[in-house]
């Protein structure tokens, strides 16, 4: 059931969330717009998305806010449109998503033409880096490849793992872990034996799991997110594959564990600190604030519904909430001032705990993130538990 202050979501490819008061018609002060994907391939990274976005509070700061959400359906060309309609028709002050690394690279010209603030919820670094014209615009929530792959190879060289096979997706999410995965593992003298790619919408991976297979790698690491990271995995088990399987964070939605089940048991990966809080040590930096997100969103969506991707938008939120009142020193929303004001706020983030990290914002580092934002994960009886660091 959605809170009081927000309207029914209806429809697949033009939602409007009016974050108001119940009764009130009127236009908000502060317009925020949303594009992420709640149907297509990355769908169940979508749900929880939105889920997070239907908790947001009604006022920032006291202005009241309107929220307009749109579904890109997991397309590229759908996220560029979309993003146009929150810029030139719904003059919104600040955007956020979209959900994949394709369609949030594909709407930076669109927000840099616009002036337009977004704080995207897509991995890749390449999002964010370097910032240059276009990138100044835009300012990334979750934890940049590098950060991830750090934990990742550490793990698999103090397990003793030699030799690594690889698999991704065959678009910017996939070529942005190979980069920093294959960097890091030849620091860590791993040697990767296999690599190769599929796309997200692929109903098989036999021919290049068999390539893998074949070098006889200790480990098989999948980079990849949501439901189509289960394929490769279900082919190695199928296979017999009897090495260690490695994800990324890409995987935290309630969806993989669904359709991976059995196949998924003992999957190590890089996560969040808010997928895992309950697990965390009390002197984690993190763990309070992330708590405080769980318990929130778990009493709404039910225990063990917490993901990578619910974090993050309620990052995103905390991160724009914390900006909005320095913004409004110097202009008013739902003018060029404005959008301005808050892009140089968000910028300057100094020592902000969202549930996944503490951030700390530059004006060449538009993620701001740490090794406080990365632990560990083990999928521990079909749940996304805490395995360690952090």
């Amino acid at each position: 059931m959605l809170p009081k202050h927000l309207c029914r979501i209806a429809g697949a490819s033009a939602i409007s969330l009016a974050a108001v008061l119940a009764a009130a018609p009127a236009a908000a002060q502060i317009k925020i717009g949303i594009s992420i994907s709640t149907t297509g391939p990355a769908a169940s990274i979508g749900a929880s998305t939105k889920n997070a976005v239907l908790l947001w509070p009604k006022e920032i700061a006291g202005q009241k806010v309107e929220y307009i959400l749109l579904d890109d359906a997991s397309d590229v060309t759908n996220a560029v449109r979309n993003v146009r309609k929150l810029t030139t028709e719904q003059h919104v002050d600040v955007v956020v998503g979209p959900n994949t690394t394709p369609n949030a690279l594909a709407m930076l010209d669109v927000i840099a033409e616009a002036q337009t603030p977004m704080v995207t919820l897509a991995a890749s670094a390449s999002i964010v880096e370097p910032v240059d014209a276009k990138r100044a615009w835009a300012f990334k929530m979750p934890q940049n490849d590098t950060h991830m792959s750090t934990i990742l190879t550490q793990s698999m060289a103090d397990s003793g793992i030699k030799t690594v096979g690889f698999i991704g997706f065959a678009d910017a999410y996939g070529e942005g872990w190979w980069r920093e995965f294959s960097k890091l593992a030849e620091l860590r003298k791993l040697r990767i034996v296999a690599s190769e790619r599929y796309a997200r919408n692929d109903t098989s991976v036999t021919g290049q799991i068999l390539k893998i297979m074949s070098a006889k790698p200790d480990a098989v690491l999948i980079a990849a997110s949501a439901t189509p990271a289960v394929l490769p995995q279900k082919t190695l088990v199928e296979r017999g594959y009897k090495g260690k399987i490695y994800q990324t964070h890409g995987i935290g939605t309630l969806d993989f564990l669904k359709v991976g089940g059995k196949d998924v048991e003992g999957t190590l990966f890089p996560t969040g600190p808010a997928v895992v809080a309950r697990g965390l040590p009390d002197n984690n930096p993190v763990k309070k604030v992330a708590l405080e997100f769980t318990r929130k969103y778990e009493a709404a969506y039910g225990a063990g519904t917490t993901t990578q991707f619910a974090g993050d938008a309620w990052g995103a939120y905390m991160l724009i909430a914390n900006a909005v009142p320095q913004a409004l020193k110097t202009a008013k929303p739902g003018t060029r001032e404005f959008r301005a004001a808050l892009r140089t706020a968000i910028e300057n983030t100094t020592n902000l705990t969202v549930p996944q990290g503490v951030i700390n914002m530059t004006p060449k580092d538009h993620v701001g993130l740490d090794q406080r934002s990365r632990v560990m994960g083990r999928i521990t009886g079909n749940k996304f538990t805490y395995a360690f660091g952090g």
